[in-house]
């Protein structure tokens, strides 16, 4: 759009020619978010990856420092936890700092991106405290709205116990692009183990009427051993807002494909701050982590011994170089209602795919049991028949 196509009217506001509000000010160069073109607040675009003017489609590629990591820095955790306490933000609130006109502004502490009051840019960032984290990198989208839109329509379809009337009052198109805290953690594992193995071996058996059975009998044996394994970008949740049920079906997420956080990729988007602090995000890694241990020892015995089972494990376990990274990743969220009641469902903005929680139609429930009981009855008649015949 260019500048003659703006309309100024006599309140200040600006439109153009289709009436369409244009929000916008002029800021400093160095930090502008506004489209060069008509003064429009951009947004990133998923598709491109650029900043997108939605008045007239102007296009601009985000600035990188060559100086700077293209992604997120991996931090030493045992620093991070001497210097922390929690880093929990709960629901305090927070200062935050508009990079296009420097106005400061007070948030609730779970919003990290939003739109400045008093310029219209989204470029805002939390202002420096040594009490909290700020992130450290950014999955940014790589689907569009209409993408998710699209794949939802396709998921819903192929849900057949969802009544008709909810997948009609599902709308794809109110997608809220929003992105979620999650903490990742690098570590090197050494676990000592000790345990037992057994090893399948059929018996053959006479009874007292000379009648030969076979049976299966485990022979036991103990053993130990040591166990090493890495760790990468193990995944944590850090918010309790959102359903995780649903977030955990929406993995995996490529986090190494992430960038080092720059309020451009989140310009236009949601962003949420984590509730789940560094130290409680480690305890839940480790828990996970501890689950894969214990399934690699399993793994390494049977192998090992060429065995059948795997019994009275004892394991410990020393977590070494302990990094974390702290991301945002994206997800589309929406919902719908029906009878009353509200089902959410999201899609990894990233991926994809789709997950969520639909209505069961208990029509559809009771046809197809009366269809099976009938296919049932049909069989049980023609087995019937079958079996006169040959008599």
């Amino acid at each position: 759009m260019a500048d003659e196509n703006i309309i100024v009217n006599e309140d200040g506001s600006r439109t153009d020619e289709a009436g369409v509000a244009i929000t916008g000010a002029e800021t400093l160069s160095e930090t502008d978010r506004k489209c060069p073109n008509c003064g429009g607040t951009m947004d990133f675009d998923p598709e491109n990856g650029k900043l997108h003017c939605p008045y007239c489609d102007y296009l601009e590629v985000i600035p990188q420092d060559e100086n700077a990591p293209a992604t997120a820095v991996e931090l030493d955790f045992l620093s991070a936890e001497n210097k922390e306490t929690n880093c929990n933000w709960g629901t305090e609130k927070k200062a935050v700092i508009c990079k296009s006109c420097g106005a400061e502004t007070i948030y609730d502490a779970l919003a990290v991106s939003s739109e400045c009051p008093y310029c219209g840019s989204n470029q805002v960032m939390e202002a420096a405290d040594e009490k909290t984290l700020a992130p450290g990198g950014v999955v940014p989208f790589q689907i569009t709205n209409e993408t998710a839109g699209d794949n939802f329509k396709k998921w819903i379809g192929k849900k057949f116990f969802c009544p008709k009337l909810a997948k009609e009052s599902a709308k794809p198109e109110a997608f809220t692009g929003i992105y979620l805290p999650y903490w990742t953690f690098d570590t090197s594992t050494v676990s000592s183990y000790t345990g037992k193995y057994g090893k399948d071996r059929t018996v053959k058996r006479k009874d007292s009427n000379g009648n030969t059975t076979t049976e299966t009998v485990t022979d036991w044996f103990r053993t130990s051993g040591i166990y090493r394994e890495n760790f990468d970008d193990e995944l944590v949740l850090a918010t309790d807002r959102h359903d995780s049920k649903i977030l955990n079906a929406l993995a995996p997420f490529e986090t190494a494909n992430n960038k080092a956080y720059k309020p451009e990729y989140v310009a236009g988007f949601a962003a949420e701050r984590y509730t789940l602090g560094l130290k409680d995000g480690w305890e839940t890694a480790k828990k996970s982590i501890t689950k894969k241990i214990n399934s690699g020892v399993s793994g390494k015995i049977l192998r090992e011994h060429n065995a059948d089972h795997v019994s009275d494990l004892k394991i410990k376990s020393t977590f070494n170089s302990i990094t974390y990274k702290y991301l945002m990743l994206p997800i589309w969220v929406s919902s719908f209602q029906y009878k009353g009641k509200v089902y959410q469902f999201m899609v990894n903005g990233q991926t994809g795919k789709v997950y969520g929680k639909t209505p069961v139609s208990a029509g559809k429930v009771i046809l197809v049991i009366v269809l099976c009981l009938l296919a049932l009855a049909a069989f049980c008649a023609c087995a019937g028949l079958v079996g006169n015949f040959s008599s």
